[in-house]
């Protein structure tokens, strides 16, 4: 099972269905805080609506299609980072997360963004990683930009969130980039 530890308080773990009471609390707690960024947040009605959910992130853990993980801190779940896609042939990820309001602003999403980053450049042998943010989340975006990711374009109107339409920024990183330092502040990827 993937088991990757960022630092000393932080770690990245696939969620279990042991883990659908504890996703559906953090969802549920910081719902008015994730539902103008993320489309699902009104579909997660009560935790048995993770069942399917998780079982879809196992499979693609299992067939190699990239992974969803949930951030743990001290023993807590605060969040969920991971490659939403893994194109092979063009050997490229991208990646998407979430953290509960309360944990913002410590460090803790961009701690997971450069873990996948080693996990992604070392471990997968991807030559380049993306992040895709609707225009308007700057915190979100900051995460990138604080990274060394190159804003390369904006794709306009291209993500429908409830009722509206939003620009989504990309950011891209390639791993020629990464390997000159850029992303990286000691991390080294030793997936468990």
């Amino acid at each position: 099972m993937f088991y990757f530890p960022v630092n000393e308080q932080l770690s990245l773990k696939l969620p279990t269905q042991a883990d659908r009471e504890e996703l559906y609390a953090v969802v549920d707690q910081n719902r008015c805080h994730l539902r103008p960024w993320l489309p699902w947040v009104d579909d997660m009605k009560s935790p048995d609506d993770y069942e399917s959910i998780i079982k879809k992130w196992l499979n693609q853990y299992a067939d190699n299609q990239g992974f969803q993980a949930a951030m743990v801190l001290e023993g807590n779940i605060v969040g969920m980072i991971g490659f939403h896609q893994l194109n092979w042939l063009n050997r490229q990820g991208e990646i998407g997360y979430w953290l509960a309001a309360d944990q913002q602003g410590k460090g803790l999403a961009s701690a997971a963004v450069r873990a996948l980053l080693a996990i992604g450049f070392e471990h997968y042998g991807l030559i380049r990683i993306e992040i895709r943010v609707a225009a308007p989340n700057h915190r979100s975006r900051a995460i990138p930009e604080r990274l060394g990711f190159r804003k390369e374009g904006i794709l306009k109107e291209a993500a429908h969130l409830y009722g509206r339409f939003e620009d989504i920024v990309v950011y891209g990183m390639t791993a020629t980039e990464y390997h000159q330092g850029i992303g990286r502040e000691g991390a080294g990827c030793n997936i468990k």
